[in-house]
């Protein structure tokens, strides 16, 4: 049986309310109990880089599981800090336990700190994939999955709508570059909805675009997750290929009601943010009632605030 922390903080917004607790598996006790009597919960659970866990009405999704050891495979080449083998931590948790009650895995793009070979071989064959278009389809069949999925606008997978999002790995700028756009490639990102449930929107890897205000207008989220590690590449920068500060500052504001969970910090070598600065940012502009920075493990229980 699993021992969690006691709970470690909370948000309470204007109809939701975020529950935080340190832990070294998918389900607090002591948060669940606090709030059996709430209808709708979600669970998100930060893993470790952009690797989350979530809990929606029932089913469990990871979404994109970096699963290697600490130094598994080598830095990026030609981005900040290349050097440094990745991830340059290890995991909170055995990848036992973070595949303990998966139903479906979605990876928003096949980048390694996104889909590794750690988790090319350990994830079941069998299990769902959604991926954003044919061609990361095709390389994932190839590793042997058998159930690959194309989430092209929407799907449903056992009573959750899945809604695919747009985004891009980087500024007008750097795309500009052929070599660079092609190093970014095509990304998504993924509403979870459901009836009397939270909305959670993950935008994954993209900087602050027209897509992510059409993203919070269209979906109206109850919780965005944001890669905030300002990924620098060699040459560029002063213009970072994810979200960092100050996108986390614009989501507050583009989504007032919403709670902000903040990751992919502190483990790959290109993140240029950590969670320590993030958190000094976040307290000087006074929004430290809005955003959550997990460390990797924690889970972050979202429920409707009874008294709203």
């Amino acid at each position: 049986m699993k021992v969690f922390n006691p709970l470690r903080s909370a948000i309470v917004l204007s109809g939701i309310a975020v529950l935080v607790a340190s832990g070294t598996a998918y389900a607090d006790t002591s948060v669940t109990t606090a709030t059996t009597s709430v209808a709708s919960s979600v669970e998100v659970q930060q893993i470790r880089n952009a690797t989350v866990k979530i809990d929606f009405s029932g089913t469990t999704f990871l979404v994109d599981p970096m699963l290697s050891p600490k130094g598994g495979f080598p830095g990026f080449e030609g981005t900040y800090r290349s050097e440094l083998r990745n991830p340059l931590v290890e995991m909170p948790f055995s990848v036992d336990e973070v595949l303990k009650s998966v139903e479906a895995v979605v990876v928003t793009h096949t980048h390694t700190d996104h889909w590794d070979e750690a988790a090319q071989q350990q994830i079941p064959k069998n299990l769902p994939v959604f991926v954003q278009n044919d061609a990361d389809a095709k390389t994932i069949r190839a590793q042997g999955f058998k159930d690959v999925r194309v989430l092209k606008g929407t799907t449903t997978f056992n009573g959750v709508k899945l809604s695919k999002t747009g985004g891009q790995h980087g500024t007008d700028l750097f795309y500009a570059d052929p070599e660079r756009a092609q190093m970014g490639g095509s990304v998504m990102g993924v509403v979870f909805s459901a009836p009397k449930a939270k909305t959670v929107y993950v935008a994954g890897d993209t900087v602050w675009r027209p897509e992510v205000d059409q993203a919070l207008a269209q979906h109206r989220p109850d919780v965005v997750i944001l890669n905030t590690g300002s990924a620098l590449v060699s040459g560029f920068e002063e213009h970072p290929i994810i979200m960092g500060k100050q996108d986390t500052l614009q989501a507050t504001k583009a989504a007032p009601k919403a709670a902000i969970v903040a990751v992919h910090m502190d483990s790959v070598n290109h993140m240029s943010l950590s969670r320590k600065e993030l958190r000094e940012f976040v307290q000087e502009n006074k929004i430290r009632d809005r955003v959550m920075i997990p460390e990797d493990g924690e889970v972050m229980k979202v429920y409707r605030n009874k008294a709203a």
